[in-house]
């Protein structure tokens, strides 16, 4: 299954490039299965740092108020939480930490 982070790359004041590229390396030395995509805009300016979480099958997730410089665990032990779930749905995510108050929305699949 191909599990998908996309990361909003034109933020204000935010370097959603950097952040996607550290998030691709931290996930390759864990070996996990994810594509991280850097895309323009997502549309949640309000709440930037934005990304999503997705993958065939399974719900969506989308976070936004994303810190570069603190949150990249809480968004590797979220990963983690969605790639051991079935259907995407999490409804204990107590181990992403912060990432969890940074919800903007799920989407079922």
């Amino acid at each position: 299954m191909t599990h998908r982070i996309v990361v909003c790359s034109t933020c204000d004041g935010m370097d959603g490039k950097s952040f996607a590229a550290d998030l691709r390396a931290a996930l390759c030395d864990r070996s996990m299965a994810f594509e991280v995509q850097d895309h323009d805009c997502m549309s949640n300016c309000g709440r930037p740092l934005s990304l999503a979480f997705s993958a065939p099958g399974k719900a969506t997730y989308l976070f936004g108020d994303i810190d570069p410089t603190c949150d990249l665990d809480d968004t590797l032990a979220f990963a983690t939480l969605y790639e051991g779930s079935p259907d995407g749905w999490i409804e204990d995510a107590r181990a992403a930490g912060r990432l969890r108050h940074c919800l903007v929305g799920r989407v079922p699949a």
